[in-house]
């Protein structure tokens, strides 16, 4: 009887998991001006290849148009998403 051939289990290629907080650079309101810097939110879904953030403010897409259920995607491999540190206030 031949062996099975086997590989070893995929390693997670993804750092952030459903419930991960992060901070994403793009489009949003704060204080009722609309602003491009880093927001906080929270990741909903993680796919192998894109990642969901849902913020608590309003966000924009890079054409400007608002997003109605506040949540934006990003490729794992973006450069506009980070974990969330928090602030040390002085």
């Amino acid at each position: 009887m031949n062996a099975t051939p086997s590989m070893r289990a995929p390693s997670p290629e993804c750092l952030y998991e459903v419930g991960d907080l992060v901070e994403v650079n793009c489009d949003h309101d704060r204080g009722g001006n609309r602003m491009h810097g880093w927001i906080k939110g929270i990741v909903v879904q993680v796919d192998n290849k894109m990642i969901a953030v849902q913020f608590r403010a309003n966000v924009y897409l890079t054409d400007g148009w608002m997003v109605p259920d506040h949540i934006l995607w990003y490729p794992l491999t973006s450069t506009s998403i980070r974990p969330y540190q928090k602030k040390i206030e002085k």
